[in-house]
């Protein structure tokens, strides 16, 4: 089995994942990362596209199967590897909506909320104004979702941390490069902070970081991530 990654918001999900399989004690010695360079284009090579037509990372290579799209990978891996992370029977059906949820909403929201206020420079400031204000008030109405949800359980899907905290949480921690103030959210808060406790979570994070950077990225990362999204969302450029 082969990951093919980057160090992304979609990319930790799955890296997520597998760690926290390996918590669960799941023998996940047999994956083998590959790293795709997205600021050089990887993702549009012949070989990625075989395996991914959509061009994005991350893809899961599992012998014949290729799975593309990060929630689907960690649908993949909740059902090959059966543990609380994915449960059975009617609980399933309390995880996998929220699983879309983030896909459909909180990854468009603040993945668009990010673009434009990092990395579409080329765009005046007036032609940024709506969709800025668009993507910020959408993103904030997550959270406030998010947070409701926080109020009466420890996790997203119910009292157990499960793949829907892990497709949502990538996104969340990053609220601070996206500009999206979720400090007035107490219960979002902390719900972000006792995720990144966990172990699993914390090696899943470092996949593509350099030690040191988990939690406060140098100037330099910081510029470089600048650069490469900016490569990213003005491909004509």
């Amino acid at each position: 089995m082969e990951l093919w990654t980057s160090a992304t918001p979609n990319g930790w999900k799955v890296s997520i994942m597998i760690e926290e399989l390996i918590e669960a004690g799941i023998d996940m010695s047999h994956v083998k990362v590959r790293h795709i360079n997205l600021a050089k284009g990887e993702q549009f090579s012949k070989e990625f596209s075989e395996r991914n037509p959509n061009q994005k990372i991350p893809v899961l290579v599992d012998n014949e199967i290729s799975v593309m799209e990060s929630c689907a990978i960690l649908h993949y891996l909740g059902e090959k590897y059966p543990t609380e992370l994915l449960p059975v029977g009617k609980l399933k059906w309390e995880v996998i909506p929220w699983v879309y949820w983030q896909a459909a909403n909180v990854g468009p929201a603040f993945g668009n909320k990010l673009s434009y206020t990092r990395y579409m420079d080329a765009i005046s400031p007036e032609k940024k104004a709506h969709p800025l204000e668009r993507f910020g008030k959408e993103a904030i109405r997550l959270v406030t979702i998010l947070n409701d949800q926080l109020k009466e359980q420890p996790w997203l899907a119910g009292n157990t941390f499960t793949i829907a905290d892990i497709a949502l949480y990538p996104w969340l921690r990053a609220w601070k490069w996206s500009k999206v103030d979720i400090t007035p959210y107490p219960l979002v808060m902390s719900w972000i902070e006792n995720v990144r406790e966990r172990p699993g979570v914390g090696r899943g994070v470092a996949y593509g970081v350099p030690e040191g950077e988990l939690d406060q990225w140098s100037e330099e990362r910081k510029a470089e991530y600048r650069k490469n999204g900016s490569i990213i969302a003005n491909p004509g450029n």
